[in-house]
């Protein structure tokens, strides 16, 4: 298998599939919608999903909605984040953010309806009936580490983020981050019928490579924000320095790799996208 031209059918698997599902409407909250959704997103969390459940046996049909259903809960997290409210970032992913191209009042609206859409989306899947309390379950957990106790409380540690409270940097890593990568991968296991030992090696490798993503991104915001010495985030290189960053984010990537290989897992795939997080 070339692994590489592997990930590039899924993420244009995972791009029509986007597509159709924003299709069905022509207004502007749509128009909002598809511009967050649409630009240069690397679709990490979705090939995470299709990745785990092939990496099982399982097809990746089966697992579609799940993936787009994660994404649209990624883009409605970033909508929201970029608000002036939040970091007020101008750019993201390419091109302006939702609120620069289409206003405050659209991009609030935009974000809100992605987090929903994402919800029907999952609970609108067609699997097999056997299959139907799993799909309540990862919907369940997509509540749970979408929320306050994941991805919200993250958030929440972020803007509330102060020097004396520098040790909350990794807890603020695996919530904001790193709760839905896990997810992701969960969720393709699941559908998959991931036995125990699986399910454990693989969530050992969602949070692994939810650190090491948060890492990569702190190390490429450090260099960026050393021109705007004005600008302060939550930073885990700003605190360590970037050649702990560095230790730690291959550190990381090694430990995922490893759990694959102790759960008995064998994915190029999955390993070219922990991989893929040690060049920024």
């Amino acid at each position: 298998m070339n692994v590489r031209k592997h990930l590039a059918r899924r993420k244009a698997l995972v791009e029509r599939e986007l597509g159709r599902i924003l299709a069905r409407g022509t207004d502007r909250i749509y128009e909002a919608m598809r511009h967050a959704v649409f630009g240069e997103g690397k679709r990490f969390r979705p090939l995470l999903v299709l990745s785990a459940a092939e990496a099982l046996g399982a097809d990746a049909a089966l697992v579609l909605p799940f993936a787009c259903g994660l994404e649209f809960i990624h883009t409605y997290s970033l909508v929201h984040d970029d608000l002036p409210c939040m970091d007020d970032d101008d750019m993201r992913r390419g091109r302006p953010s939702c609120h620069k191209a289409f206003g405050e009042d659209a991009a609030l609206l935009a974000g809100d309806a992605l987090l929903t859409l994402a919800f029907e989306v999952m609970a609108g899947a067609q699997v097999p009936r056997r299959l139907g309390p799993v799909r309540n379950q990862i919907i369940l957990e997509a509540a749970r580490r979408a929320g306050v106790d994941g991805m919200i409380g993250g958030q929440w540690l972020d803007i509330s983020y102060t020097k004396d409270r520098s040790e909350a940097l990794e807890e603020l890593m695996r919530k904001k981050t790193g709760a839905l990568i896990i997810l992701s991968v969960r969720a393709g296991a699941l559908m998959a019928g991931a036995k125990k030992t699986q399910l454990a090696a693989l969530t050992e490798y969602g949070e692994k490579i939810g650190l090491a993503f948060q890492l990569r991104d702190d190390l490429i915001d450090a260099a960026e924000t050393s021109k705007k010495p004005g600008l302060q985030k939550p930073n885990f290189t700003a605190f360590a320095g970037p050649e702990k960053a560095r230790r730690d984010l291959i550190e990381h990537v090694s430990v995922a790799c490893a759990a694959l290989k102790g759960g008995r897992i064998d994915s190029p795939v999955l390993r070219e996208l922990a991989e893929r997080l040690l060049v920024y």
